[in-house]
């Protein structure tokens, strides 16, 4: 049904103003308006077709021409380099805190020191717990292991095995050791001690490729 024209309400020019400031403060339209990097984009291409035209071409030589061209060009990839290039957003990396359960941000070095000190107090408990956190820690360093937030000991032990395969069993011995210790409440050893202090040794020198070759 066509609505009558007596019906229809005509603004007066300040109402008509309001409207339309009110229309354009929609944020879809602040979304739309295009980006520094846009308007640069667009003033450049404006310029290479002013320097390209038939008119400017006569006066430019083509050396000239190719020179300014090379200018360019060279500013924009700087640009993208500088600019354009992703970055991994601090959001989503992994907190240094969580590691195995517990907020420990110490590195592997204040770690092993920790344990070491530990061992020579005849606190295998902690010592132990001490050091596989210092083996986990020295790897996640190195970044040749990622696990997921929360990730086990054992876990930690699958992602070591994929990387250094001769230490499969030390490290999943290493990994019994710790959850002995930490979840099940048994007492640790002197012996177990020094076996886990040794993988993380050896674990500590050791480079994928020279595994490799």
């Amino acid at each position: 049904m066509i609505r009558p024209l007596d019906d229809v309400r005509i603004p007066d020019g300040d109402e008509a103003r309001r409207w339309a400031e009110q229309e354009l403060a929609d944020p879809r339209y602040a979304d739309a308006k295009p980006t520094w990097f846009d308007l640069i984009a667009r003033d450049i291409g404006r310029f290479l077709a002013d320097l390209f035209d038939s008119d400017n071409g006569a006066n430019v030589g083509p050396s000239a021409l190719i020179v300014v061209s090379l200018i360019v060009v060279g500013a924009l990839i700087a640009a993208l380099i500088i600019w354009g290039r992703p970055r991994r957003s601090q959001a989503i990396r992994r907190p240094r805190g969580d590691l195995l359960g517990a907020d420990d941000d110490r590195s592997a070095v204040q770690l092993r020191a920790e344990a070491e000190r530990s061992a020579r107090a005849g606190d295998w408990d902690d010592a132990t717990i001490l050091r596989f956190r210092a083996l986990a820690r020295g790897l996640l360093e190195r970044d040749l292991i990622d696990p997921s937030p929360g990730a086990t000991a054992q876990a930690i032990a699958r992602e070591v095995s994929a990387v250094f395969p001769t230490e499969t069993s030390p490290v999943r011995n290493a990994a019994v050791s710790f959850d002995d210790v930490r979840y099940l409440r048994h007492p640790a050893t002197a012996e177990r001690y020094a076996e886990i202090a040794a993988t993380d040794d050896r674990l500590s020198t050791l480079r994928p490729e020279s595994v490799t070759a």
